[in-house]
């Protein structure tokens, strides 16, 4: 089995130790470099050159430079997709993210982690979970989603938080480690503020 082959399912892999993941990181890096340098004003370039990093996107999406990824081949776009600023993608496994997706400044998805023992550490093995995003779901800005976390559908990721387990779906969600605060009701059609985020 090759180094890829046991990235994309979820085993222990070497990550520096073959050429083929080594080429397709620098391969897509340069993509990103280049999408990252075009004129804010030019979405029509952008379009083309985020459907040649990503793996696969819906009609309509925004990914507001600069942007970073591994790979690229493993992210999913869905429907109605915003990202902010800075965000960065560690797709060593699959990202997948449903419709109507907002992700505010300097997010960050990391499927990758490393063996907590050094030697595994230091010989350059690491493992790769993936991450699922539902449809309908707000992140604030500075979130950081680690490896292997669902997260469901209408959700608030309030800013700052750090996504270490899997969170149900209609509830808003916040702190380090993340956890869900409060079911999302009816009543906040009638705010433009939650303050319970805040906490």
């Amino acid at each position: 089995m090759t180094e890829k082959e046991k990235m994309l399912n979820s085993q222990m892999y070497n990550a520096m130790g073959e050429k083929q993941l080594r080429n397709e990181r620098c391969s897509v890096k340069n993509l990103c470099r280049e999408y990252n340098n075009l004129p804010f004003e030019d979405e029509e370039t952008q379009k083309i050159l985020i459907k040649k990093i990503v793996g696969s996107t819906k009609e309509n999406f925004y990914i507001t430079a600069p942007f970073w990824c591994d790979y690229g081949y493993n992210i999913e776009l869905g429907e109605n997709f915003y990202s902010n600023h800075n965000m960065v993608i560690l797709d060593c496994a699959k990202v997948k993210f449903g419709d109507n997706v907002f992700v505010a400044p300097n997010c960050g998805f990391y499927t990758a982690g490393h063996p907590v023992d050094y030697p595994r550490r230091n010989a350059g093995f690491e493992y790769a979970y993936p991450i699922t995003v539902g449809d309908n779901v707000w992140i604030g800005g500075g979130v950081q989603v680690m490896p292997g976390v669902t997260i469901g559908s209408n959700v608030v990721i309030g800013g700052g938080s750090v996504v270490v387990k899997d969170i149900p779906s209609d509830c808003v969600a916040v702190g380090n480690p993340c956890k869900p605060i409060r079911k999302i009701t009816d009543e906040d059609m009638k705010t433009c503020f939650d303050k319970s985020m805040n906490k």
